[in-house]
């Protein structure tokens, strides 16, 4: 199974863009989805994640009000809904699963990555 981000390009501050992830096969079902980022020269952070009923989400503080994460059990695709990005959300997006059925923020806990999405920001 892989992991396929799409989405990212380049946006001005304030603007907006949706990042896809889709799974090349299987199911998303029974596993939290997450979304991280990795700005140059910086660890990768953790930014969202979800469970599979789309009952819990969690957002990291930088994010919440402006992001949200959703899902598409039935198209194997995670999303993520930026809105009033910031120049500091400059980073590659990559999207991740864990089989893990507790919330995590940690990449460590997440098994399987996808290759990542270039999001720049520009002033």
């Amino acid at each position: 199974v892989q992991l396929q981000a799409s989405g990212g390009g380049l946006v001005q501050a304030g603007g907006s863009l949706r990042l896809s992830c889709q799974a090349s096969e299987g199911t998303l079902d029974y596993v939290f989805a997450a979304w991280f980022r990795q700005a140059p020269g910086k660890e990768r952070e953790f930014v969202a994640t979800m469970n599979w009923r789309g009952s819990s989400k969690y957002y990291a503080n930088s994010v919440k009000g402006r992001f949200t994460i959703s899902r598409d059990n039935a198209k194997i695709t995670v999303y993520l809904q930026m809105n009033n990005l910031k120049l500091e959300d400059t980073a590659i997006y990559y999207c991740t699963t864990t089989l893990r059925q507790s919330y995590s923020d940690s990449p460590v806990d997440y098994s399987l990555w996808g290759q990542g999405t270039l999001v720049t920001v520009s002033s």
